[in-house]
């Protein structure tokens, strides 16, 4: 019987088959590798660097720039003391004043002598006007047209005065019920007259010259009993031009 059990075949051990009397060697973990990103992912720190410095100089060239133009406002401001222009309607009278009624409607036949005074009230500085635009209107609504005309461009000192010499005249037709209440204004001196200059003023001192400014000055929204009595003062406005 012992016989027969040495003569037994020995069975094959299956494959990946671990003896578990033999101890089990543990090797040294190798060290995780480093995840290589693409060339696009590098950040670029030395034309980020570039980029920061640029930025910075912008800034400290334009800080130092408006430190300057501020320095220079106020001492401009300081010395020459500016002030603008001064305009008055002076006065404002009729060539003539005519209302017919014809049978193709009613018209209006007007001519006017205006003058405007201009005051450059600056002791060291110049104003010099260019071409100017006038229109001359009346009512509230500037709604009737007595014409317009331009004005050549003029220098004007210091401490000095200008009269405007302004004439216009126009033939219009209105309408039928506008006419006689023209007429009946104008002979009770209540009709509302304006008149509107659009113009460019620069400033000059000893030949150095700042670049002139589109301005609109208006006169009037008066009526011609208040001009008998005084010379209202005309608005300035800066034009969007």
């Amino acid at each position: 019987m012992a016989d027969v059990q040495k003569g037994k075949p020995t069975l094959q051990k299956p494959p990946g088959y671990k003896d578990p009397t033999v101890p089990v060697q543990r090797y040294p973990r190798a060290p995780p590798r480093k995840l290589v990103l693409p060339p696009s992912f590098h950040q670029k720190k030395k034309r980020r660097s570039f980029r920061r410095i640029c930025c910075c100089s912008f800034c400290i060239l334009m800080l130092i720039l408006t430190i300057i133009f501020l320095i220079s406002f106020a001492v401009f401001y300081l010395w020459f003391d500016p002030k603008a222009p001064v305009f008055h309607l002076q006065s404002l009278s009729f060539r003539h004043f005519n209302v017919s009624v014809k049978t193709d409607g009613t018209y209006l036949n007007v001519a006017t002598l205006t003058r405007v005074e201009v005051r450059n009230p600056n002791e060291k500085l110049t104003y010099y006007y260019g071409g100017s635009e006038v229109e001359m209107s009346a009512g509230k609504d500037k709604d009737i047209d007595f014409g317009s005309t331009n004005l050549a461009g003029f220098t004007q000192a210091k401490n000095n005065m200008t009269s405007l010499k302004i004439e216009t005249k126009n033939n219009q037709l209105v309408e039928d019920g506008v006419g006689p209440r023209l007429m009946s204004r104008y002979k009770n001196k209540d009709m509302v007259v304006n008149v509107e200059v659009r113009t460019t003023v620069g400033v000059e001192w000893n030949g150095w010259k700042i670049r002139p400014l589109g301005v609109n000055v208006f006169c009037g929204g008066v009526t011609l009993k208040t001009l008998n009595r005084e010379m209202p003062r005309c608005t300035i406005n800066l034009l969007k031009w």
